[in-house]
């Protein structure tokens, strides 16, 4: 053991703690991120389970995703809200270590939901007549347990390699992540490096390009259809899961898979901060906002409560 090495009990999230006046403006933000969020995803979680017209694979996985964003972005927006009071904010080994774990648990999870997402919309479009039997309530719940199992397994790998002791117990972030920790790792960390990199690949790249797979078969049985109304409807159900998947791959890819400059801790803790509360905001406007059916069954909804 080097001579700066330590065991850390706890750590210092030094986010933006340097300047006070922005921690005001970040705080402001983010309280009304997370409300929109909790508000956005209850709602669409509450309208899918009590609308019959809703009860379709689709808004199966929809509501997956919605009971997820609420927990992704719980696992670390309240803490984040809280540091903005402290000028040095801390948090204990441990519960670094559980936020971390959950946090990554839901990322990998969200992963694997929009893949399972475009298998859907690939089923729906490319073979319409059979949709309901490949589909069927059993496949979508066995779908939806293996992307969460899979998730839980592929989160282990990740907290297998992280450091236990370190050189540093500042961490350049608003919260704890997993490359954050490891720079502050007083040993060689190539190898954990090399670990996570395949781990992301599996976890970010491998959905991702199914995805761009399913869609290109998509957008091959779309311009088959003769009637323009046809293709616009068909290119409607697909548009809401495609924002969603750009916004989410995009940020997730350059935040853990493209080269680090010697600006990617600013730039890393920016960008984890965007699809760890803003993504999870935008989902439920951009499905509700796009979505016929959704406006439909909310208007059906509010005017039953009207009438009694």
């Amino acid at each position: 053991m080097g001579s700066n090495e330590t065991k850390v009990i706890q750590f210092i999230l030094l986010g933006i703690s340097d300047y006070p006046k922005a921690q005001k403006v970040m705080f402001a933000l983010f309280l009304v991120s997370y409300l929109i969020t909790l508000l956005g995803n209850s709602f669409m979680v509450a309208l899918i389970f009590t609308s019959p017209i809703l009860h379709t694979p689709m808004y199966f996985f929809l509501s997956n995703l919605s009971f997820l964003d609420i927990f992704y972005t719980t696992s670390s927006v309240p803490q984040i809200l809280v540091n903005c009071f402290f000028h040095r904010p801390t948090i204990s080994y441990i519960r670094c270590v559980i936020q971390m774990s959950v946090s990554l648990f839901l990322g990998v999870a969200e992963c694997f939901l929009l893949a399972v997402m475009a298998y859907d919309r690939f089923a729906a479009i490319c073979k319409p007549l059979q949709y309901t039997l490949i589909m069927s309530r059993k496949f979508c719940i066995h779908l939806a347990v293996a992307s969460w199992t899979t998730a839980l397994v592929m989160t282990l790998v990740p907290l297998l390699i992280q450091p236990t002791r370190f050189c540093s117990y500042v961490i350049n972030h608003f919260a704890c992540e997993l490359q954050a920790l490891l720079k502050l790792s007083c040993s060689d960390i190539y190898l954990k490096e090399i670990l996570l990199m395949i781990n992301g690949f599996v976890v970010l790249v491998a959905p991702f390009l199914f995805i761009l797979l399913t869609y290109g078969r998509i957008a091959m049985s779309v311009l088959r259809i003769c009637s323009v109304t046809g293709r616009r409807k068909a290119f409607s159900t697909c548009g809401s899961h495609l924002i969603t998947v750009s916004i989410f791959y995009g940020s997730a890819i350059s935040m853990y898979l493209l080269p680090k400059g010697k600006s990617s801790s600013n730039h890393g803790k920016f960008v984890s901060l965007f699809y760890g509360a803003v993504i999870p905001m935008l989902n439920p406007l951009i499905y509700s906002l796009r979505n016929k059916d959704v406006k439909g069954a909310f208007l059906r909804l509010l005017g039953k409560k009207i009438s009694e």
